[in-house]
């Protein structure tokens, strides 16, 4: 089975909620949002995306749904000490006037934040249920673009029984042009039919697709077999295309028949949007 990288889950366990979509990525990048007194989690659940995901963008986000407040409270001790400093210093010194709570507003070291506890169990349970979620929706999404590339590949097979069909009678069909045009041009001449054949030979040669139209169907086999074969295969698949398109250019470039012309330019069309499938895949 093939995964696209495009995918969405979502899980509720123990008071927490957590979140994770998926999006296109040439490599793996993971971004984790998460409330503060979790932060200690964020290695972990990275490494669980790395564990089961070979590339795409993540991002997770984990929240809480019981509303649960962190607990702040005083420490009386270094209160007591401050007062008891302080105090003294005023003896010592005859300042006038009473030590109140002002004194301690401005020190944010009395207040000790207690953090909500952490059901550790609920919160990977939660991480776990989501990225189950994630996983099937790639996976349904990975079936789905595996059928409408598989389609493709058969049409660009078509196209290329097409061009060699056409490309087989290419040199018949520059001789008889090249015949008429000598003809017409020079009437009253007598044609070489040896240097004429030449001509055909040379052109034949210089315009041959053979090469390039046996490597373009070893490219599709290729392509076929990775898409039956499954597993991580999207940077294989985008290898594939750009050699497919070479010879697709080579064709091209080699042909001055109007029918082959246009039957390079489908092949090229339904490259483009295998290129396009094939960057969803991961």
């Amino acid at each position: 089975m093939i995964q696209s990288m495009t995918g969405f889950g979502t899980a509720e366990t123990g008071g927490f909620k957590v979140e994770i979509k998926s999006l296109n990525q040439r490599h793996m990048d993971i971004s984790v949002k998460m409330p503060s007194f979790l932060s200690e989690h964020e290695i972990p659940v990275r490494n669980i995306i790395k564990k089961h995901f070979s590339r795409g963008k993540f991002d997770v986000f984990i929240s809480l749904t019981d509303k649960r407040k962190p607990k702040i409270r005083v420490d009386k001790e270094l209160a007591k000490g401050m007062y008891e400093a302080f105090s003294s210093l005023q003896r010592e010194l005859s300042v006038p006037g009473s030590i109140g709570m002002d004194l301690f507003s401005g020190y944010r070291e009395l207040l000790i934040t207690e953090e909500p506890e952490c059901n550790t169990d609920a919160l990977y349970d939660a991480i776990g249920e989501a990225m189950l979620k994630i996983e099937d929706a790639r996976r349904k999404e990975g079936d789905a673009l595996q059928k409408e590339m598989l389609v493709r590949l058969e049409r660009l097979k078509d196209i290329l029984t097409e061009t060699e069909k056409i490309a087989g009678d290419a040199a018949f069909d520059y001789k008889e042009t090249l015949s008429k045009r000598i003809a017409e041009i020079a009437s009253n001449l007598t044609i070489d039919e040896t240097r004429l054949a030449q001509e055909v030979a040379i052109m034949a040669q210089k315009a041959d697709i053979t090469e390039e139209m046996t490597r373009l169907k070893s490219h599709i086999q290729q392509f076929h077999s990775l898409l039956s074969a499954g597993g991580v295969i999207g940077r294989r698949l985008d290898f594939l295309l750009q050699e497919m398109n070479r010879e697709a250019n080579t064709i091209a470039s080699k042909s001055d028949n109007i029918r082959l012309i246009k039957l390079t330019i489908e092949m090229k069309a339904e490259m483009e949007k295998l290129r396009e499938q094939s960057q969803n895949i991961q």
